[in-house]
């Protein structure tokens, strides 16, 4: 087989077998099928092809008959780098990764039927899933309210930890040690970031030791102006944010967060580039308690014709509960972040395009959390925050959210740190102490040394990504992405003055940040766009801030978009349809804004018009 057939072949068995895997990925974690088997099985038909390491040698051979066709080579080259961060050379191993596929898949089925219960406001006790219980701490002012929902968080970690979960620490150690890593953790920081856990630890300890000072100082003075309770873990988000995010929740309604989000993409002219969306934003039992986003096709030339996306993505709203607007663009911003990165690989394979090392956790996170960054933004919230009146959020609700989270914004970057200091901490662990006892210990110990709280508003162990192999060992990469977005967010502000609705900022992220995909490092995405390499001082700076420094940048941002016209968004070039699972709500086959008005009438008939 000439290079050329070679090639094609190589990007349609992949695209076969990633599709086939990612559409029961998708059914059975919307709840909509229960092929849990028949998901494991297109799994490790997927991991088999992606681990096999006869792939390596066959390119090397393919690449050798290469002469001029410099776009086939690089092409060549794209899946050569893939193989080798992802084959696993021995039989053995591979035996080992099918075995953790199907271990990991019963334990999804058994978590699926796992239900959680908090005691709402009449005292009676509700089921809930993880984004109401985390929305409860948060945002109800009733404290028993509180207590219960962080129980059930509580209660989820002893399941997790006497379901399953210890045994995957040993079976994914096992594995790791096979490959000639020294535990899981080893394994996957050198795979999904190219660097040992010392190199990793050297970047999170630098942050730690920069960020210390500032979070004690502000548990300190939560203390001392609301009790000693405030910093208990079922109080301490509701009394740091509570009261300013109850002010926000009416300029925020979720029903408006589609077409905010709809309206602001494309006054930032991001381009789709005609890619399927599919959109999944409601809660019910049985969905994934997460959001996420998945790309069932990856986008990429094929030969000379435009292979264009298909994304799935999903949260977990409840429209009618208190914070649930604004999780809900959050959500919007974030995963339409990730299809917006993922839509707009333009190189010859799909290789480029995917999920899988050596695309790098750090690299996916920068596109996603630049862009709901931007929700935190006074100029965006003056634009977009309204309420039900047509009223425009007033500035004291603005400075009201800045003083209660600025003093803050350490702790909420080291509820990030706390998750690879654990997991760094479990697989190093002797596994004779691999009991629920000492996990529970080593969680609450590490939760101390990193939050300063007993306790996390957030228990370590009930955090989804601990549990699947594609997420396990990879949290670092929110914190290493948030670097990342606040020295973007720098260069931005420095080369144009303002970031909300800037239609500059689309087409610079599609050409430095998202069309070469992984063919380049994260770091050289970086310095494409900025001229300078990967640097964590910005986000330090930013956390280090005094609350009146950061309210007086917002006020500056506010100021200046009022003397600035508006501009009509742009078509953000995509099929989008809004389903709850199998379920059609609404899509722009007429215009986005059918689709916006399809959405807000289901909601308002479902949840209430004020929801």
């Amino acid at each position: 087989m000439n290079p050329q057939h070679y090639f094609k072949q190589l990007n349609d068995d992949y695209l076969q077998l990633h599709r086939r895997k990612e559409d029961l990925f998708w059914s059975t974690y919307m709840g909509t099928s229960e092929d849990h088997s028949g998901f494991a099985e297109a799994e490790a038909s997927l991991n088999a092809f992606i681990a096999d390491p006869a792939r390596i040698t066959e390119i090397r051979k393919q690449l050798q008959f290469l002469e001029d066709n410099e776009e086939l080579k690089q092409g060549l080259k794209g899946w050569l780098d893939f193989f080798k961060a992802n084959a696993i050379e021995s039989e053995q191993g591979r035996v080992q990764m099918a075995e953790l596929i199907r271990a990991e898949s019963e334990l999804f089925a058994r978590r699926q039927n796992y239900l959680m219960y908090f005691n709402n406001v009449q005292g009676e006790r509700e089921q809930a899933s993880l984004t109401v219980l985390g929305a409860n701490i948060r945002t109800s002012d009733n404290e028993n309210v509180r207590s219960s929902a962080h129980q059930a968080l509580l209660d989820l970690e002893q399941w997790v930890l006497n379901n399953g979960f210890i045994e995957l620490v040993k079976q994914r150690n096992a594995f790791a040690r096979q490959q000639g890593f020294r535990n899981f953790f080893d394994y996957k920081v050198n795979k999904t970031e190219q660097m040992t856990p010392e190199q990793l630890f050297t970047i999170l300890d630098d942050f730690e030791l920069r960020t210390r000072k500032r979070n004690e100082q502000s548990l300190m003075e939560l203390a001392k102006s609301k009790g000693e309770s405030a910093i208990a873990g079922h109080n301490f988000s509701y009394m740091y944010s509570g009261d300013a995010a109850r002010q926000l929740d009416p300029y925020v309604p979720f029903s408006k967060s589609l077409r905010r989000w709809v309206q602001s993409f494309g006054r930032l002219n991001i381009n789709f580039s005609q890619a399927d969306l599919t959109l999944d934003l409601l809660d019910r039992p049985g969905k994934y308690q997460n959001g996420f986003c998945h790309g069932p096709v990856p986008s990429f030339y094929n030969v000379d014709k435009w292979q264009a996306a298909k994304v799935n993505f999903t949260s977990n709203a409840k429209p009618d509960q208190i914070g649930c607007g604004f999780d809900g663009i959050n959500t919007l911003f974030h995963e339409g972040g990730h299809a917006a990165h993922f839509s707009n690989v333009k190189l010859n394979s799909p290789c480029f395009s995917q999920e899988f090392a050596p695309t790098s956790m750090t690299y996916a996170e920068t596109q996603s959390m630049f862009c709901d960054s931007l929700l935190n933004d006074g100029d965006w919230l003056k634009k977009y925050a309204v309420n039900a009146q047509r009223e425009v959020i007033p500035d004291s609700v603005i400075r009201a959210l800045v003083e209660a989270k600025q003093p803050f914004k350490a702790y909420q970057e080291r509820s990030i740190l706390v998750v690879p200091y654990f997991e760094w901490a479990v697989y190093s662990s002797d596994e004779q102490q691999l009991t629920a006892e000492h996990l529970t210990r080593l969680a609450r110990q590490t939760e101390k040394r990193i939050l300063g709280l007993e306790v996390s508003p957030r228990p370590l162990l009930a955090i989804p990504h601990l549990l699947s192999q594609e997420s396990a060992c990879s949290y670092q990469g929110y914190l290493l992405a948030h670097m990342a977005v606040y020295q973007t967010r720098a260069y931005f502000t420095k080369k144009f003055g303002y970031l909300s609705d800037n239609p500059e900022i689309g087409p610079l992220l599609a050409e430095h940040y998202w069309r070469p995909g992984n063919s380049i490092s994260h770091n050289a995405t970086l310095h494409s766009l900025t001229g300078e390499g990967f640097s964590p001082a910005y986000l330090a700076e930013m956390c280090n801030q005094s609350s009146e420094q950061a309210w007086a940048q917002e006020q500056q941002k506010i100021s200046a978009a009022s003397k600035r016209s508006q501009i009509e968004p742009l078509s953000l070039n995509a099929s989008i349809r809004i389903v709850d699972g199998d379920k059609l709500i609404a899509d722009n086959h007429k215009s986005d804004q059918q689709l916006c008005e399809d959405f807000e009438a289901y909601i308002a008939k479902h949840y209430g018009k004020n929801c």
